[in-house]
């Protein structure tokens, strides 16, 4: 790791450097791992598993201990499937719910959902992104509908039943509208996770941004103590061209000096800035 979130935050916007030789396959090996560190070393076999280990302890023990009355598993299977579905998306909920339900003539009530929602929460299996809302008024006509993910992403491809190979594939669940690939998505709910851990060490907390409409976004807003921040999008690329930045050149004409440094996470193999000043930075390269 050669970038450092908690010097990106600093505003002194520091050089980048640095290359890796972490390649698409390694990061799709790493979104279907599993990030329990006694799982590193288990064959594929193994962690599937294990995923399915705890998923069951889920639905049998987990929630009815929360005081959740499981009356179907399968039924359960399915809402956690269609929580795994809407990855990276703001979907709504009435879209979730007829991922989960699809073919089905009848559909459990909002307020029976609602119930497995929140338990899945607090269970920490659902693991929420809010939508950021600046202090000031330099942003207007902003969304403020939570971007979805699970707690880990390899959760998310067991759910759906992909391993590496098919989401090397561009294959992905239907039922969700969502922009690019589920592989692109779930590789964004990586980089989350792994942002989210950095933040905490720098004191900072991560939201992202969307404006009504879904005409302008920002995967990650980083923001300090003092509500300045760091931005940060997610491709599933090198992301190299003016297009994979645009968003983050909208944020900093709109903020100015309250957006502290801007970034390109991405799947290439070298960290530098753009001679507009954006960060670009492999994944494997970012750390606290």
């Amino acid at each position: 790791m050669t970038v450092s979130l908690a010097e990106l935050l600093t505003g002194r916007h520091p050089p980048l450097w640095g290359e890796t030789d972490v390649t698409l396959e390694a990061y799709t090996e790493e979104i279907v791992a599993w990030g329990f560190p006694g799982m590193r070393v288990a064959t594929a076999r193994a962690r599937r598993a294990a995923l399915d280990g705890s998923l069951g302890r889920i639905i049998d023990t987990d929630l009815p201990e929360l005081g959740v009355r499981v009356r179907n598993p399968g039924t359960t299977l399915r809402w956690l499937r269609g929580f795994a579905a809407a990855t990276a998306t703001t979907a709504a909920h009435d879209k979730i719910r007829d991922a989960a339900t699809g073919g089905e003539s009848e559909r459990p009530a909002k307020t029976t959902t609602i119930a497995y929602r929140n338990a899945l929460e607090r269970l920490w299996i659902l693991d929420d992104l809010d939508a950021w809302t600046p202090t000031h008024s330099h942003l207007h006509r902003l969304a403020g509908a939570p971007k979805h993910h699970l707690a880990d992403p390899a959760l998310a491809a067991r759910l759906v039943g992909m391993d590496a190979g098919a989401l090397l594939t561009g294959a992905g669940p239907g039922g969700i509208p969502r922009d690019g690939t589920f592989l692109g998505a779930l590789f964004e709910s990586l980089a989350t996770l792994s942002v989210r851990v950095f933040a905490q060490g720098a004191e900072a907390t991560v939201s992202h941004l969307r404006a009504r409409g879904g005409e302008r976004g920002v995967d990650l807003v980083v923001v300090r103590g003092d509500q300045r921040v760091v931005a940060v999008e997610v491709k599933l690329a090198e992301a190299d061209g003016d297009a994979d930045v645009r968003h983050l050149v909208w944020l900093r004409d709109r903020l100015g000096a309250e957006l502290l440094d801007a970034i390109v996470v991405t799947t290439g193999p070298e960290a530098y800035r753009r001679a507009d000043g954006i960060g670009v930075v492999p994944l494997a390269l970012l750390g606290p």
